[in-house]
């Protein structure tokens, strides 16, 4: 294993940011390689805790001679996330200068080229950050980016065009469920990964081997070890069964028995008042239209001073929110409905 340091120059003289770069090169040069990155959240910690777990059966692979393919790891992917704190809360979902969440605005390619990367020496820190990182990812088979939500099962965003070439990897992982997508006007990561190789040659694209997935690893409070264990296990269980890495102990996976749904069909339930939530239903939770899921306290100890909100159709509870104060028109939680939701959003669901 490898290890190099890389350096984002800052906004201002003297100002750089840095974050580790572990690589294990492989034996083969015709197997698929990955690319691992957490935190690009920079408060969201499953995924940087379930790579530190991962790293010893990669160590023992590697010692042992069975890395396959090329794997580039990035535990920490948002030093300038990392540094951010305002009257001592984290801030590591938006760049307080730009306002924009980290996970947007990464440059979606026409080719897999990095020649194609646009030019950031005048722009700004976060700009540096996204297109060095698409750069380090950039020619993967595989490309896994980890995150968390707020309180939640854990699932995957997963592309069209790799549905149902992937329920492999779902069921490696051992993800509760499938969001599949079609749209990113956007430009999340998971983007910047996959649209490369919607319009190249089919030589080119490899979707037979492709993988490029956002891992939401249930919550963000789910910082275990336990879980960072069996997180960091199904991550192993991926990169066996894809050809990265040589393990003849383990299975294959068997089929993906989780939910598995378009993005349109997810309800956001946005809040009708501004309060306290109490909420009826938890993640993993299997609602029929019209069961109540919250109740908003907006005017405490008064008359009507409480307003219900029930489920628009059948489906599964995939996420609430953590912080139990809402405003008016903010999210409540993701019902994955068993039809398309009459508010149906493309592209991302949140900012």
């Amino acid at each position: 294993m490898q290890k190099s340091i890389e350096r984002i120059a800052g906004d201002s003289e003297g100002v750089s940011y840095e974050f580790p770069v572990f690589r294990f090169t492989g034996s083969d040069k015709a197997a698929p390689s990955a690319y691992l990155q957490a935190a690009l959240h920079a408060g969201e910690l499953p995924g940087v805790v379930a790579v530190d777990a991962l790293m010893p059966a990669l160590n023992k692979a590697a010692a042992e001679g069975r890395i396959r393919g090329d794997i580039t790891i990035v535990p920490w992917a948002n030093p300038i996330g990392r540094a951010q704190y305002h009257f001592g809360e984290h801030q590591g979902r938006f760049h307080l200068g730009t306002r924009t969440n980290f996970n947007r605005a990464f440059p979606l390619l026409a080719a897999p080229d990095a020649k194609l990367l646009p030019d950031t020496a005048f722009g700004g820190a976060d700009q540096r950050l996204k297109s060095r990182l698409v750069q380090l990812s950039l020619g993967h088979d595989i490309v896994l980016d980890l995150h968390c939500d707020d309180e939640g099962l854990a699932y995957l965003y997963i592309h069209t065009s790799l549905w149902p070439a992937m329920a492999d990897c779902a069921a490696a992982m051992d993800v509760d469920a499938v969001v599949l997508w079609s749209e990113d006007t956007d430009g999340t990561f998971e983007g910047a990964s996959i649209m490369p190789y919607q319009n190249v040659p089919a030589d080119v694209a490899k979707f037979d081997r492709r993988v490029a997935t956002t891992v939401e690893y249930r919550g963000i409070l789910d910082v275990d070890g336990a879980l960072a264990k069996a997180d960091a296990d199904g991550l192993y269980r991926l990169l066996v069964a894809r050809g990265v890495i040589a393990d003849g102990a383990l299975p294959a996976p068997g089929p993906f028995k989780g939910v598995v749904a378009p993005l349109e069909n997810i309800d956001m339930m946005p809040a009708p008042r501004a309060g306290a939530v109490l909420y009826d239903v938890k993640p993993g939770d299997r609602v029929i239209r019209g069961d109540r899921l919250a109740t908003i306290v907006h005017a405490p100890g008064e008359i009507d001073g409480r307003t219900e909100v029930f489920a628009p159709q059948d489906g599964i509870i995939l996420t609430r929110r953590s912080r139990r104060i809402i405003r008016a028109g903010e999210d409540l939680l993701k019902l994955v409905g068993d039809r398309k939701s009459a508010d149906a959003r493309s592209g991302t669901l949140e900012d």
